[in-house]
């Protein structure tokens, strides 16, 4: 009866010890990961972003292509308004395009790779190669990492959660949270091909513009639309003491002033469609990512387009760290 026992719990040990064989470590994955991106010669890939803008969310169609090393096509669509925006990034530089606005804008920029981007491989395995005290779990289906991110305002969104497909390292889902580690970035992974094959005229400027025009719906003039004025959520010890609108001659201005320990002035214009230019216009900034839009932030102001408004917040007193995190909390109405 002893030697039975004592076969029946040799046999365990025995299974324990080839499960923990079986399975990879922290450092297993992260090298594993290493030579994936070492191999890697593109990739094509479809996801969900959904943005938790206060008690309400935004979802976001994303198309993104890379060709290794330096080429992109972002296409960020707008589920409900049928708005889209796009980010190319090629020889000549990086372009962010909005084909409803016939607007085209030219960065010196070295996006993505100074910030963290939720919905690139790429970025995602930088940011869990580089946070060596990143926390990692894994499941049935999965590889879970927690990582620090590299955003711009670190503050307001530190921390991110990426879960990869076991099977061939993929990325499955992200969670990007903030201090309270609420999810405010979601983005869910749906269709993923590596070394993806791409076409010469993929990551040009002009043709993408001119291909995302022709399947554009005809829009109506917006001279005469009113828009809703908006107001940031950020308290960074300011409050608003004025707001002027301005009577223009294709619509109107708004000028929100915030006095307090960060003094600054909110301008908010509706965009009039105009013929689209052969060039795009030069933007002296740094694009930068607000989650629901792509800006240019420089130093004293951030401008940025969504839902066919112009924005722009200027300052001598905030930070360009503090003129992306309010930029990100111009949602809505608040009470004034």
């Amino acid at each position: 009866m002893k030697k039975r026992f004592l076969l029946v719990i040799t046999g365990l040990m025995v299974i324990f010890l080839l499960a923990a064989c079986g399975s990879k470590s922290k450092d297993d994955v992260v090298e594993e990961l290493n030579g994936k991106l070492n191999d890697l010669t593109g990739y094509k890939v479809d996801a969900k972003m959904t943005l938790k803008m206060g008690t309400d969310s935004q979802v976001y169609n994303v198309e993104i292509w890379h060709k290794d090393p330096t080429f992109y096509r972002v296409n960020l669509k707008n589920a409900e308004k049928d708005q889209s925006q796009m980010i190319l990034r090629n020889n000549e530089g990086v372009f962010v395009l909005t084909p409803a606005l016939k607007k085209s804008f030219k960065f010196q920029s070295d996006w993505p790779q100074n910030s963290s981007q939720a919905y690139l491989y790429e970025s995602l395995i930088k940011d869990i190669v580089e946070d060596k005290e990143s926390k990692f779990t894994a499941t049935k289906e999965h590889y879970v990492f927690e990582t620090k991110t590299r955003y711009q305002n670190n503050s307001m969104l530190p921390i991110q959660e990426i879960k990869l497909n076991k099977e061939d390292l993929s990325p499955a889902t992200v969670k990007v949270m903030d201090p309270d580690r609420n999810a405010l970035v979601t983005v869910e992974f749906s269709k993923v091909k590596f070394n993806a094959s791409f076409d010469d005229s993929d990551f040009d400027m002009k043709k993408n513009m001119t291909r995302a025009d022709l399947n554009l719906p005809v829009m109506a003039d917006s001279k005469d639309e009113a828009f809703s004025v908006k107001y940031p959520t950020a308290d960074l010890g300011s409050k608003l003491v004025d707001e002027k609108e301005v009577k223009l001659e294709d619509g109107k201005r708004v000028v929100l002033t915030y006095e307090g320990e960060k003094s600054f002035t909110i301008v908010q214009e509706k965009v009039t469609v105009k013929e689209a230019s052969s060039s795009p216009t030069y933007v002296d900034g740094d694009l930068v990512d607000l989650g629901f839009t792509i800006g240019a932030v420089s130093e004293g102001s951030i401008t940025w387009t969504v839902d066919g408004v112009d924005y722009m917040i200027a300052s001598n007193d905030l930070t360009e760290k503090e003129l992306v995190e309010i930029a990100r909390t111009v949602q809505g109405d608040v009470e004034k």
